[in-house]
């Protein structure tokens, strides 16, 4: 397959392995942003961009969402009309209302009001259920299960670097709240009743930094983005 053409400050590294195990080791190495990992299998696309962040992890943190709604806008300008793209406050991308994905987040640091060197966003998406019956799993799904299958890869991928770049641009001039605005709209499970981290609650919405605020019998709790990090290995 031929190499990715991405945006100006952008570049692409095609990877045998684990694209987002392969970014965060480049950008241990000192590699510029902007740096997307990739890899197309007949089953699965692939893919993880390092960001270099200028501002605390709480707030780089807020990069997850944002290469969410880049890869909804893709997802939506490529597919047919009538195919749905959510996305939940953890990351997981769903395609007509089932499991079709996953968003996971890495960085150098754990800690919340420190600048991280780097902080690594990866991405999965089902091409294919392949030989799995779809009835046997009725909350996952693939792209073309959905209606998506003469969606070229390659293409997907570059339009998924085009969006998020985009609003990376928006939320670097105009901050969160566009960002904020689009993500909302995405979101399946607000309003409704949740367990995240132990706690069971009615899922109000986010904070200024996408925290989600979990309201239980006895109190709101707050649940940082920052939970989602995934250990360095």
């Amino acid at each position: 397959m031929k190499g990715l053409t991405l945006p100006p400050l952008m570049s692409a590294e095609e990877v045998a392995g684990d694209p987002l195990a392969a970014a965060c080791a480049r950008a241990q190495e000192g590699c510029d942003a902007g740096l997307m990992c990739w890899t197309i299998a007949p089953t699965r696309i692939e893919a993880a961009l390092v960001f270099a962040p200028e501002v605390s992890l709480s707030r780089a943190m807020e990069m997850l969402p944002l290469c969410g709604v880049g890869l909804q806008n893709a997802l939506g300008a490529l597919s047919p009309p009538e195919v749905a793209v959510q996305l939940g406050w953890d990351g997981t991308i769903f395609v007509n209302g089932a499991r079709c994905g996953a968003l996971r987040v890495r960085a150098s640091d754990s800690d919340a009001g420190q600048v991280p060197d780097w902080l690594v966003i990866g991405m999965s998406l089902r091409l294919s259920l392949g030989a799995v019956d779809p009835g046997a799993t009725p909350d996952d799904t693939a792209l073309a299960e959905e209606g998506c299958a003469d969606i070229p890869p390659d293409l997907l991928l570059e339009a998924w670097a085009r969006h998020t770049l985009n609003w990376i641009g928006r939320w670097e001039t105009d901050g969160a709240q566009p960002l904020y605005a689009e993500w909302r709209g995405l979101v399946p499970d607000l309003g409704t009743t949740v367990t995240r981290d132990g706690r069971a609650g009615t899922f109000l919405g986010v904070d200024e930094s996408f925290g989600m605020l979990l309201r239980g019998d006895d109190a709101t709790h707050l649940i940082p983005l920052t939970t989602l990090l995934e250990p360095v290995t």
